[in-house]
């Protein structure tokens, strides 16, 4: 995977009581000498914020308490690079502009704050993410605790059809740990998938499969919310 170029990143409004303590305790956590796959007992609540767009579609209920790690490493990590996609359906008779992407998650083995994050919209081919229809790389959102609020720069123009949203936070592993996107207890159309083309978790999983076949701890689904306006 691409390796891009480090930003800095503001913080969003404070989440709950919660979500604080779950950093706390994450950065009073001993480090581990390699990434882990997931987290567990961390629940997120989302960040409501006034928006003048319109909520095109949300998977933000149930949240199961488990963070799925997905996530681009630096060099030295390379084979722990890794990618969860999480499917969506635009109704026939409408076109969407996303102009925001909400995603939560939590991060872990550590305290930092991602450097920017890797958005991706791939078109379905037979029930998997197949062409790219959209990319950002690099970009930087607004990052509260593992929970990011995402302007796109340039707003994602999707026709009727299935689509998988993939998000990777741009993070350094020594100096700022983890990031986990958080699962929820629900599956809306297809179950989530994940893969690690490099291998170095050495649990096979370097294709696209359906998440709880690869992480034991996994869910069906990952939480998010689009944004933006539809026609």
């Amino acid at each position: 995977m691409r390796k891009p170029k480090r930003h800095g990143v503001g913080l969003a409004d404070l989440l709950t009581t919660t979500a604080l303590c779950a950093l706390l305790a994450t950065s009073a956590a001993a480090r581990t000498s390699k990434p882990a796959l997931a987290t567990k007992g961390h629940f997120v609540q989302r960040t409501v914020r006034p928006s003048g767009a319109v909520t095109l579609y949300d998977q933000t209920a149930r949240d199961s308490g488990i963070s799925i790690v997905s996530q681009n490493f630096e060099s030295s990590f390379d084979a722990y690079d890794c990618e969860a996609a999480d499917d969506f359906v635009v109704p026939d008779g409408v076109k969407w502009r996303v102009t925001e992407i909400d995603i939560l998650g939590t991060t872990f083995n550590g305290s930092g704050v991602a450097d920017s994050e890797n958005i991706f919209i791939y078109k379905n081919k037979r029930g998997k993410p197949g062409r790219i229809v959209a990319e950002y790389d690099s970009i930087v959102g607004a990052e509260t605790w593992g929970t990011f609020v995402v302007p796109l720069t340039t707003p994602a123009k999707l026709k009727p059809g299935h689509y998988w949203l993939s998000f990777q936070a741009n993070e350094s592993f020594n100096q700022q740990g983890e990031w986990g996107w958080e699962a929820s207890e629900d599956v809306v159309g297809l179950p989530s998938l994940w893969r690690n083309p490099g291998g170095g978790f050495d649990i096979g999983c370097t294709e696209w499969t359906t998440q709880t076949e690869c992480i034991p701890d996994g869910q069906g689904d990952q939480m998010f919310a689009l944004k933006g306006h539809a026609r």
